[in-house]
């Protein structure tokens, strides 16, 4: 089936699988009905055949377990899954966040700017108008104070009037249009700076929120409470695990409970607690980019102090460039205090998809479970075996890493994401944290962690066979495939450390089933160079411009305003 028609009929398939859900009362996002598709397919005990093209009564069997499965109100797997879906859809790094977040700054500013670069003032009533434009616009753009409030307004139009008198307008409005353009951004980053210099020297500063005190509050509250819900899902998965061994110690046990449906719980837990990991890291980056900055932000503060202090008047080319560094700075306060939220906001609706563990598996049932059983932490279990450590000579067919001699041994790329693969493929799925200590095995350049040295070895003796057995039980629970970052082996939903899946949802879909088996490929973007325009000072035979900004010392007045004092020669005297 030709690419185009697969996409179309998939797409179909999508579409009748949201109706139908959506006739029950249930509503789905296309990006998760995607997810479902691939996972009723791959799970061997659903029948489709990867080679085969879809007919007809596949399509309708398709549509009925997806829906099945869609509308389970008491499945872990499908908790895990919703949950993997909404992460994917709303996480993106660090990095593509701040971009994305300026660019859409960028945007709400396109109309203002628009009015101010397109327009052609003559009149006195014209260009005051155009001025007071000029200051809504630099207000708006460094986002210091409503520009409806007088108070604020007042304040930025007497910075802005100290830098760029009214009387310039004229001179503005022959420019080209980028050059407006340049000429809108810097006046902005150097009345920023004033109204920072101003607001630190308690004459000024109308509107503008203490951010750095804000984050150094809003930091550790928002970290403390991600190690808090850490703490409790680890806990959580300490005891499934527990049970888990207990039952797997004593078949007859699986006779009278589901251990399959506590894996799933297991699988849920611990793709929760990932997540949160990840959010924290990037919340103990922004920690460490903000405490960087109050150190910078209190430098250059004292450093403009300095500059101005017992003169007269100082020139542009010593006090400018230090407004723009503070108007830098403060964008980047305001930049993590978003991010700050935002992280805090998807750790919130993270929480929901654990829903259905009290459910399944009161208290009262789970203490039954855990009778005679002794819980054990990640950490305790890596201690109890790190002086068991694998003997190279044992295997000298195969390669052993250590970290003793291995360069950068903790940046290595686990497989699994450091869970046991020996353990995981010969339990049917249970996760015990691998121990690197003991030593890694590298085999065709991935590498791989063992909870024993008798697990390192068993693997290393037919390791294809083990990662075989890995790869058919993520087909019975697709769950997985995130879990342990097995997208190499199947092609489904791009991971969100590759890829912002919200312009994705369903592209990557194909309907001839053989598409299954074929390697997931990620577009990476690289990043872009970011470049900014200045203006290059000319000197053919011109004069040194000598601009000074006077007024800039402390006075009896509230509020400090420099003058600019133009005192460059004409081109007559030199």
């Amino acid at each position: 089936m030709p690419p185009t028609q697969a996409e179309s009929v998939i797409k179909n398939i999508i579409r009748e699988i949201g109706q139908e859900c959506a006739a029950q009362g249930e509503i789905v996002s296309e990006t998760l009905v995607a997810f479902m598709v691939k996972a009723v397919v791959l799970d061997p005990s659903n029948g489709f055949n990867v080679d085969k093209t879809l007919i007809k009564s596949d399509v309708q069997k398709l549509v009925k377990r997806c829906v099945t499965r869609l509308l389970d109100s008491k499945n872990p797997s499908l908790d895990t899954i919703k949950m993997q879906v909404y992460f994917d859809m709303n996480y993106t790094s660090r990095e593509e966040f701040l971009e994305e977040h300026h660019r859409v700054l960028e945007s709400r500013l396109g109309s203002v700017s628009r009015e101010i670069t397109d327009n052609r003032a003559c009149a006195r009533e014209e260009l005051e108008s155009l001025y007071r434009k000029i200051v809504s616009y630099v207000l708006l753009r460094t986002g210091l104070g409503s520009p409806t409030d007088v108070r604020i307004v007042r304040e930025a139009t007497a910075a802005l009037q100290s830098v760029f008198p009214q009387a310039e307008l004229g001179t503005f409005l022959t420019l080209s249009k980028k050059d407006k353009e340049r000429q809108l951004k810097e006046l902005s980053m150097i009345v920023t700076g004033i109204r920072l210099f101003n607001r630190d020297c308690g004459k000024g500063g109308e509107g503008i929120d203490d951010l750095p005190a804000i984050l150094q509050e809003a930091i550790p509250a928002t970290t403390q409470r991600i190690d808090s819900q850490i703490q409790i899902a680890q806990d959580q998965a300490y005891r499934y695990t527990a049970i888990l061994e207990k039952i797997t110690k004593n078949p007859l046990m699986s006779t009278e409970f589901q251990p399959y449906m506590l894996k799933e719980a297991l699988y849920n837990v611990r793709q929760y607690e990932i997540f949160l990991q990840i959010i924290l890291s990037d919340i103990i980056t922004c920690a460490q980019e903000v405490e960087m900055m109050i150190k910078q932000l209190g430098a250059q503060l004292e450093q403009l102090k300095m500059t101005v202090k017992s003169k007269a008047a100082i020139p542009t080319s010593q006090v400018f460039p230090i407004f723009i560094v503070l108007s830098n700075l403060w964008t980047s306060f305001q930049d993590e205090t978003v991010l700050i939220s935002v992280l805090s906001n998807l750790t919130a609706h993270l929480e929901p998809f654990l829903g259905s563990h009290e459910l399944l598996f009161p208290e009262k049932i789970m203490q039954n479970l855990l009778d005679g059983v002794t819980v054990k932490t990640d950490v305790c279990r890596i201690k109890e075996h790190m002086e068991d450590r694998v003997h190279p000579e044992d295997f000298r067919k195969v390669e052993w890493l250590f970290p003793e001699t291995t360069a950068n041994f903790e940046k290595l790329l686990i497989q699994y994401r450091g869970f046991c693969a020996y353990t995981f493929a010969t339990t049917d799925g249970l996760l015990l944290p691998g121990n690197p200590a003991i030593g890694i095995l590298k085999f065709k350049e991935k590498y791989y962690t063992f909870n024993t040295r008798d697990a390192a070895y068993s693997f290393a003796e037919n390791p294809d066979d083990y990662i075989d057995l890995i790869r058919e039980k993520a087909k019975k629970n697709a769950e997985l495939i995130q879990l342990l970052e097995l997208h190499q082996q199947f092609e489904t939903l791009i991971p969100y450390s590759q890829a912002n899946l919200r312009q994705k949802i369903t592209h990557s879909v194909q309907t001839d089933l053989s598409h299954m088996r074929r390697e997931n490929c990620s577009q990476v973007y690289p990043q872009k160079d970011a470049s900014t325009q200045s203006m290059k000072e000319g000197s053919t035979r011109v004069p040194r411009p000598q601009i000074y900004m006077a007024g800039l010392r402390e006075r009896q007045s509230k509020t400090t305003y420099g003058v600019k004092m133009d005192l460059t020669r004409v081109v007559d005297e030199t």
